[in-house]
């Protein structure tokens, strides 16, 4: 299963970023670039503001200590396929969501080390060192985005017609292989783990509802004070609200190697998705 799990969850991943890619021409991403304005502002508030505000709501919390580095721990991992996909979804800046992504997961070899052995001192009274491998993330991340949205590109440029009839289709099959995946990880991730009540669940769940909504609400109007334009703001707020879970189980129980901590992460997963999604709906229906 172990396996099988390896597998899936990157070329899964792989494939809905070809679909988004065929969405998206060369000039999307000369646009980030020539006006960087957004991507340097979405860079800055995930960077910084994200785990700032996650540390806070974490030391609020009265939870596990454990609980509290998980919060963290999901602040600290910057938005990764799934707020592309909500992204593309919503006819965001796809290309802004791709560039932050891809920045991010370079720039989290360094953040994530020091923000996570930090947490874990802080509110466990303990060191623990933390460490995420350059060329496994640099494959990981030319494997299942980069090349992937380059080939998508190269599709719609050179295969228009293909693209054309191929677009319906992939509205409703990235959305439906990115949930699957949510539910296969999920149930595998809780299999041995620790079990909590319902009370514990929702105790966790409140605080980094808390998180999502609070970044999703900053990360939309930080942007405006900026005076990034509409489809930039209500890009970068997704980005800010949604964060990558599966990074974070991963670390959690990869890294860290602590139960307790991956049960935030999943429970975050469960339902992140759908707020970002119905929050983001209706931010981008405000510009209309």
């Amino acid at each position: 299963m172990d396996r099988f799990i390896e597998a899936l969850v990157p070329i899964s991943v792989a494939i809905i970023m070809w679909g988004i890619g065929i969405n998206l021409t060369f000039s999307d991403f000369k646009r980030v670039f020539v006006e960087p304005k957004a991507i340097l502002t979405g860079l800055t508030l995930q960077l910084f503001m994200l785990p700032a505000v996650g540390f806070l709501i974490a030391w609020m919390s009265n939870l596990n200590p454990a609980y509290q580095v998980g919060i963290v721990l999901i602040a600290a991992c910057p938005g990764g396929t799934a707020s592309n996909l909500v992204t593309h979804m919503l006819k965001g800046r796809v290309a802004l969501s791709i560039s932050l992504t891809a920045f991010n997961s370079f720039l989290i070899l360094f953040t994530i080390p020091i923000i996570i052995s930090g947490s874990i001192e802080f509110f466990m009274s303990s060191s623990q060192r933390v460490s995420l491998s350059f060329w496994l993330t640099f494959r990981n991340i030319g494997v299942t985005v980069i090349i992937p949205v380059l080939a998508g590109l190269l599709v719609r440029n050179y295969a228009p017609g293909f693209t054309y009839r191929l677009k319906p289709y992939l509205r409703y099959a990235l959305p439906t292989i990115l949930l699957v995946v949510f539910l296969v990880v999920g149930i595998h991730s809780l299999d041995g783990e620790s079990s909590q009540s319902l009370s514990d669940k929702l105790a966790i769940a409140i605080p980094l509802l808390i998180l999502n909504l609070s970044m999703i609400f900053f990360g939309f109007l930080i942007p405006g004070f900026l005076r990034i334009n509409h489809d930039g703001k209500y890009t970068i707020a997704i980005e800010m609200g949604l964060q990558n879970s599966a990074l974070a189980i991963f670390i959690g129980s990869q890294i860290i190697q602590n139960p307790d901590v991956v049960i935030v992460a999943l429970i975050y997963s469960s339902f992140s998705f759908f707020t970002t999604l119905g929050v983001g709906y209706r931010l981008a229906r405000r510009g209309e």
